[in-house]
């Protein structure tokens, strides 16, 4: 986004600016952690009914996106790689 008159960043270009400074500065590694951390914040704010409920609206938006096609090729996918590594 430009710059408005006075020349100071608007707050998506400041947010953009801000974020590719931060991936130069940091590796795969700090994402991960910071992305742990995330994640066990929210489970200690969540109970266990929370991650169902979104499982189940997840669940039901992937059906609702996809045919009965789509599941027996995926299905496929899965029982090939599992009989793969069932056999190492």
């Amino acid at each position: 986004m430009a710059r408005n008159n006075k020349s100071k960043l608007s707050r998506e270009e400041a947010g953009r600016l801000g974020g590719e400074a931060t991936a130069k500065n940091h590796g795969k590694e700090f994402y991960q952690e910071i992305g742990q951390k995330g994640g066990k914040a929210t489970s200690r704010n969540h109970s266990r009914e929370f991650y169902q409920e979104i499982g189940q609206k997840g669940g039901e938006a992937t059906s609702e996106a996809h045919d009965k096609d789509f599941y027996r090729q995926i299905g496929k996918k899965g029982g090939e790689a599992r009989s793969k590594s069932s056999s190492k």
